[in-house]
């Protein structure tokens, strides 16, 4: 997609403040500092539209970027910050369930994970989570940039290893903010995902 215009839409805590037009949604998820701010802004072509906390885990809202009046990019607070209480991690935990889970406009989910390094305990469940909710999912290893190019398979095989990766319902890219590895790609799987009917099952099951 050629981007020209990108607006912060609102910055949500619940249902009632989402978006009411019907705009499909891609949500991005993952830990705080993996790169969601970075991947967002090199899809829309900015160098600091999407800000990156100054501290880690102090953004607490679901943002919707809407992205040329198509798509909304919905970014998810970033999970696994050690000094966020307890009480916070579980206010936080539920906002990104509820939207995840019920959120009919949801398309599909980038769940991101860092190519240097094998998934977290929290990237793993984040992942299984969204395939039993049966929600698209492309996994993007940010930072590929710092690892040899000779090496990024063998940093696949890795992450795949470690979240059991599902090539039936999941995608993989590798993806670079610098070098811009990986741009048109993950906006491929975005412009397939925005002409998919909606796939939400959460209704059929228990949010846990």
């Amino acid at each position: 997609m050629d981007v020209h215009n990108v607006a912060l839409t609102i910055s949500a805590v619940g249902p009632k403040q989402y978006p009411t037009n019907e705009l499909p949604e891609i949500a991005l998820v993952g830990r705080s500092n993996v790169g969601k701010s970075s991947l967002t802004n090199t899809l829309i072509n900015r160098k600091s539209f999407a800000r990156t906390s100054s501290q880690p885990g102090k953004t607490q809202t679901l943002n919707f970027y809407n992205v040329e009046d198509q798509v909304y990019f919905v970014d998810v607070p970033g999970y696994g910050y050690a000094k966020v209480s307890k009480a916070e991690r579980e206010k936080w935990g539920f906002m990104i369930e509820e939207y995840l889970s019920t959120r009919s406009q949801l398309r599909g989910v980038i769940s991101l994970v860092d190519a240097r390094h094998a998934p977290s305990e929290d990237d793993i469940n984040m992942y299984n989570w969204l395939l039993y909710f049966d929600i698209p999912v492309l996994v993007v290893a940010t930072k590929a940039d710092k690892i040899a190019r000779g090496k990024w398979n063998k940093a696949e095989s890795t992450i795949k290893k470690a979240l059991q990766f599902d090539n039936s319902k999941s995608e993989f890219m590798m993806f670079s903010s610098v070098t811009k590895d990986g741009k048109d790609a993950v906006w491929e799987w975005i412009e397939d995902r925005m002409t998919d009917e909606v796939v939400v099952e959460s209704a059929t099951k228990e949010i846990n």
